[in-house]
């Protein structure tokens, strides 16, 4: 009877754990772990447009950085204002205002929202990837509506005590073009030009290319005043702080602004830092990218290594952050003019891609701490891919190799179970006859594993040691966004969201049993029953993992049963089922 209240209460417990985080989750901001909301609650910025605070804030950017940009803080103009004109008989101030324009471009793989005032990315939807909630819908990753706040902005301040120059908030115009990649073109350019603010004007001409997410952005300053100045460039990129809809806090992935530097390599602060004022990042460098990263997506501003830059995250507003770096320029003479080149990427994180547009640009696809061994194991399921043409399969054959990888660290693992499962029906007579005697049933239980040579603990360690590998492997499926949208068989349409009839986590659930029921049962009666609890409970939470991770899971317990199976009918202890005993 107090085996069976001992059981209840350990039930009871867990689940209470369970309800407690899902709480935890709610009461910090987050979506429900179990039943999260399909749309998140974002808190709109408090300031006008054109006012409150700029990058340089204090604490996050070193000392000598201007602060005299304007506020970061989104754009008032929605996505139904596209083409807005001014009405007759404005005054000049609001006709400056009026004269905005939304400008959407389109490529094969975008569609593009621009603002004339400042020239700025506030809309990028991915034609080729659907939206994680609803999968009718092409997925966004820029946006400037009440739900959602996430911009590129770009500009130029001056140094201390200089004028005002074109900023993000200066409203420019858009020379005339094509505003969609025709047949046969494989480039589509859109040139952006500031009128005259503090005898300076910037021209920013952004290019899009075919079948890419990079977007080439030329900054182009000119002097067309009659006084020399060193301007400065900035780049930043401005989000809210809210996890991207449908993301469940079972994932553990990774939402915020991050930074990369030589020196310090790779950065990533979450906004609660940022909130407190406790960022420690390298400020200054001449290398390097700004990011804002989230699950699957990211993106980033790169400037050219050799450059001059300081790096900043700060607060905007209420649950708006920037994070951005500001270039010096050399001085320019009255009549020139100074061209920056720079990169806004904005897509998956596609690693070979990310690669091959800056160091450490990968790092972004966040492993976790065991990026050593995710990133080879990712490097072989990319390869197995190019040659089995589907994931889900991939994913079968990895952990197949895996498994042969480690078969002999198995076999020695199984070889101790099996002995164990040997000698169990004597300890367990043993233990009867001797539970009123603890300290001699252990000396007892001492000796009977000294005779049978069977190490208690020689099962566990072989195990151990593959751990980290199928953790990473873990990481590897999570944070590889070819899953998204990526079909296995039948009902299975996408290995990046849960089984839609929770068919994979009832076999993954089915084959947990089974492979704890071949296990040798543990002496005491309790450890027996926390046996079964844990697999059990750990069972439960694959109901709302992705269907690749669950597939990945299945594969190896099928695979471990069918070893263990093998293993112990070659040294003669048969197979058999050990159920609990509640």
């Amino acid at each position: 009877m107090n085996d069976i209240r001992r059981t209840i209460l350990w039930v009871i417990f867990g689940f209470s754990l369970v309800m407690l985080w899902d709480q935890w989750q709610v009461y910090n901001g987050r979506n429900a772990t179990f039943f999260p909301s399909s749309t998140p609650t974002v808190a709109q910025p408090q300031t006008p447009t054109g006012a409150g605070t700029e990058p340089g804030g204090s604490g996050t950017v070193p000392s000598g950085v201007p602060n005299s940009v304007p506020a970061a803080s989104s754009n008032v103009a929605g996505a139904g204002q596209i083409g807005a004109t001014v009405p007759a008989g404005a005054a000049p101030a609001a006709a400056a205002a009026a004269a905005r324009e939304l400008v959407v471009v389109e490529t094969d793989v975008y569609k593009l929202t621009f603002d004339t005032e400042g020239g700025s990315v506030v809309r990028a939807e991915m034609l080729k990837h659907a939206d994680m909630v609803d999968k009718k819908v092409n997925f966004i990753l820029f946006d400037d509506s009440r739900e959602r706040v996430y911009l590129a902005q770009s500009g130029l301040i001056a140094g201390a005590g200089g004028p005002a120059l074109p900023t993000h908030k200066t409203v420019m115009t858009l020379a005339p073009g094509e505003r969609s990649l025709k047949e046969g073109s494989q480039a589509l350019e859109l040139r952006f030009e500031s009128a005259e603010v503090g005898g300076f004007q910037l021209i920013k001409t952004y290019t899009l290319t075919r079948g890419s997410y990079v977007v080439a952005v030329k900054h182009e300053v000119v002097n067309v005043g009659s006084t020399a100045l060193a301007p400065q460039l900035y780049l930043q990129l401005v989000r809210d702080g809210n996890k991207p809809p449908g993301e469940s806090a079972l994932y553990f992935t990774f939402t915020g602004p991050a930074v990369y530097t030589e020196a310090k390599k790779y950065q990533k602060v979450e906004f609660s830092d940022i909130e407190k004022g406790s960022v420690d990042i390298e400020k200054s460098a001449e290398n390097g990218y700004v990011a804002m990263v989230q699950h699957y997506f990211a993106s980033a501003w790169l400037l050219g290594d050799g450059i001059k830059r300081e790096l900043f995250m700060r607060k905007v507003d209420t649950n708006l952050y920037s994070v951005g770096m500001i270039a010096p320029l050399e001085t320019i003479a009255p009549g020139a003019r100074k061209t920056v080149a720079t990169t806004l990427y904005a897509g998956p994180q596609e690693e070979k891609v990310l690669e091959s547009l800056t160091p450490g640009l990968e790092l972004v696809k966040d492993y976790g701490w065991l990026t050593i061994l995710a990133k080879p194991l990712y490097w072989l399921l990319d390869k197995l891919h190019s040659v089995i043409s589907n994931w889900g399969w991939s994913i079968v054959a990895l952990v197949l190799l895996l498994k042969i990888a480690f078969y002999w660290l198995n076999a020695k693992a199984y070889s101790s179970m099996a002995k164990m499962k040997a000698v169990n029906p004597r300890i367990m007579e043993m233990r009867e006859r001797l539970k009123d005697n603890p300290q001699q049933m252990q000396q007892e239980m001492m000796r009977i594993y000294r005779e049978e040579k069977v190490n208690p603990m020689g099962g566990c360690f072989p195990i151990m040691v593959q751990i980290p590998v199928f953790i990473a492997l873990y990481w590897v499926l999570l944070a590889s966004v070819e899953m998204r949208n990526a079909p296995w068989i039948g009902w299975i349409h996408d290995l990046s969201s849960p089984d839609p009839f929770y068919i994979l986590p009832i076999v993954m659930t089915l084959t947990t049993v089974l492979q704890t029921s071949l296990n040798p049962a543990p002496p005491d009666p309790m450890q027996a029953k926390l046996m079964w609890f844990m697999p059990l409970a750990f069972s439960v939470m694959f109901f709302f993992f992705p269907a690749g991770l669950v597939l990945y899971w299945i594969t190896n317990n099928v695979l471990s049963i069918a070893q263990q199976w093998v293993i112990n009918t070659r040294m003669g202890v048969p197979p058999k089922f050990h159920l609990p005993k509640f």
